[in-house]
């Protein structure tokens, strides 16, 4: 094991050598609400973009919204030319993961850096998640109704049977649990439908797919969400990773792609009690589809701070104290050994037995009530095997959300919010 002390972006120069043959990098966090976090992730991505060439970043967020992000920062068509414009348009809750100073900072820097490349060689923005129904639906229908009339047939029928929900589509997924309620037929013809077209090139086409294969995965998620149990979980992060694969397809056979999500997508369930209630994530299956070597999972950890979060699902987010981690935590233990920020690269045959055996390691979700620290909060992790690398750092302080107009949640996800 490796361990470097972190004060400059220069610092990252162990871990860059480690990750930079990858073709998928994953970075994670422990809460979507530290300031810390997202500055320390966006000085390893500019670097991994820059000197590396990776081609895209790919976020825990909705497709449509993130589409807009990456009109701007590619400088496309429509794009707005300053990038903070289209984050300050995110509506679903919680919008401080993606609309915030931090990430608007880093997508400013992205736009620059692209407008001084060649279209085909500027790097992207694009959202992973599966919750987008509505919106992706509005945004096929808004595509077929400029490039193809003719095949609007398809999405008024899916249209019209989620129509009686609204959108509270978790009212479908309770509905689905019969047979005669499910949109599953209408779904599958406007995804064939969509895919043909996206068989001929063009940006609009594969995001009119995307678009597609979103209401399908919500679909598939919303049912089994009201179902219980990992399945919802498992037909989310599955989505997650199919459409990464999409988007390294689409950007040509040397595409590198970051991704932006939760320790608790990125690193390997295997090495968690993920893996005993019966649940994948992204890191998992990055791993299984691509192969260890071409696949870096990069988490953090913190002992104490503030960080942005909300005590119930939907309700207003507000700055959290975090206190310091318990006793036999992996973060206690780094508290103890670690100076205050260091990054640590695993493997070799010289790693310490905390880091190869099980302990608990904290995970904090957008819903987070410290008083519940002394009992949850924690996932069981063996450290080395879930990351390639864990960035660490001691004192967190919460990031700074833009002025976003409040949105109601929908149904809380499962687990809570992460």
């Amino acid at each position: 094991m490796l361990v470097q002390r972190l004060g400059a972006p220069s610092d990252f120069d162990p871990l860059l050598e480690r990750v930079r043959d990858a073709r998928v990098v994953m970075i994670g966090e422990s809460t979507h609400g530290s300031y810390d976090y997202y500055r320390l992730r966006e000085q390893l991505t500019r670097r991994l973009i820059a000197e590396c060439g990776f081609s895209f970043v790919a976020v825990e967020g909705d497709w449509p919204d993130c589409d807009r992000v990456h009109r701007s920062v590619t400088a496309a068509p429509g794009g707005a030319p300053d990038p903070q414009t289209a984050l300050e348009h995110f509506e679903r809750w919680p919008t401080w993961m993606w609309a915030n100073a931090e990430v608007a900072r880093f997508c400013r820097w992205l736009r620059a850096w692209n407008l001084e490349r060649p279209e085909d060689g500027r790097a992207g923005f694009h959202g992973l998640d599966v919750y987008s129904l509505w919106e992706s639906m509005q945004a096929i229908f808004d595509y077929l109704g400029e490039e193809d009339p003719t095949s609007l047939e398809a999405a008024q029928d899916a249209y019209r049977c989620f129509e009686p929900y609204g959108k509270r589509v978790e009212e479908y997924g309770a509905a689905s649990r019969f047979v005669s309620a499910r949109c599953e037929e209408e779904v599958v013809r406007l995804l064939a439908r969509t895919r043909e077209q996206a068989m001929s090139d063009g940006p609009d086409r594969f995001s009119a797919w995307q678009n597609a294969e979103v209401v399908a995965g919500a679909e598939r998620y919303y049912r089994a969400m009201v179902a219980g149990g990992p399945d919802s979980w498992n037909i989310r992060d599955t989505h997650m990773q199919d459409t990464l694969d999409r988007l390294l397809e689409r950007y040509g056979p040397d595409a590198r792609g970051i991704v932006w999500a939760h320790n608790t997508h990125v690193g390997d369930a295997r090495a968690t009690d993920m893996a005993a209630d019966g649940m994948v994530n992204i890191g998992q299956l990055a791993r299984e589809r691509h192969g260890d070597d071409a696949v870096a999972l990069i988490g953090f950890g913190t002992y104490r701070g503030t960080v942005i979060a909300a005590p119930r699902w939907g309700s207003p987010s507000e700055a959290m104290v975090v206190p310091p981690a318990r006793e036999g935590s992996v973060e206690r233990r780094l508290h103890e050994l670690m100076p205050e920020r260091a990054v640590l690269v695993f493997g070799g045959d010289d790693q310490p037995d905390w880091v190869t055996e099980p302990a608990d390691h904290r995970a904090i979700g957008v819903v987070y009530d410290p008083s519940f620290e002394s009992w949850g909060n924690y996932v069981p992790t063996r450290l080395g095997e879930r990351y390639d690398a864990l960035i660490w750092c001691d004192e967190t302080t919460a990031l700074h959300p833009l002025a976003v107009p409040a949105v109601p949640g929908e149904m809380e996800t499962y687990p809570a919010g992460v």
